[in-house]
């Protein structure tokens, strides 16, 4: 085999090996979603009081922490406030109040005073993903690290959540929820 051939077969090869790298690192997008049904609105979910019960698991896979978390929610127009109470495992507290605003097109945005800057969301199908930069107590400090949430809208009362909590790229861990609106 010359050399001009073997050059040309192995680009060739290097070219397919890459093709399916990088179709391997491809991430879901919430148009993957669009045909799913029920169809998912925030403003009609999460409109009322809502529960999640959720677990985080660090990147090794170990619950780390149990929680419950009951959030009462309410729209006027396109502007929605979730207020959640977390109730952890260990006895501990905390709040977070959401500020959401829908932008149409399945498009949210949203800020929480922990929350760097504003959060982003889009919803298709029954899916909605939610980006945001969570300002995170550890050790007597605060670390930023950013969160991609997913939830998926089983039926009308029941939403799954997981997402994946990293720093600089790295994955840090992930957070399971269930939530389950109350008739």
């Amino acid at each position: 085999m010359n050399s001009s051939l073997f050059r040309r077969m192995l680009v060739a090869v290097l070219f397919t090996l890459s093709g399916l790298f990088v179709a391997g690192c491809a991430t879901p997008q919430v148009s993957d979603y669009a045909a799913e049904k029920p169809v998912l609105d925030l403003r009609q979910y999460f409109n009322g009081t809502v529960e999640a019960h959720g677990i985080f698991r660090d990147r090794g896979g170990v619950i780390k922490q149990r929680f419950v978390v009951t959030m009462d929610c309410r729209w006027s127009g396109d502007d929605g406030v979730l207020d959640e109470q977390f109730v952890y495992s260990d006895g501990s507290r905390s709040r977070r109040v959401w500020h959401l605003r829908y932008l149409g097109g399945g498009r949210y945005s949203g800020r929480a005073d922990d929350v760097v800057g504003s959060a982003a969301g889009e919803t298709q199908g029954n899916a909605f993903r939610w980006q945001y930069t969570l300002k995170l107590p550890v050790d007597g400090r605060e670390i930023e690290v950013q969160f991609d949430d997913w939830m998926y809208l089983m039926d009308e009362r029941v939403m799954l959540n997981h997402a994946t909590m990293s720093k600089f790229g790295v994955r840090l861990g992930e957070v399971q929820l269930a939530f389950s609106r109350r008739p």
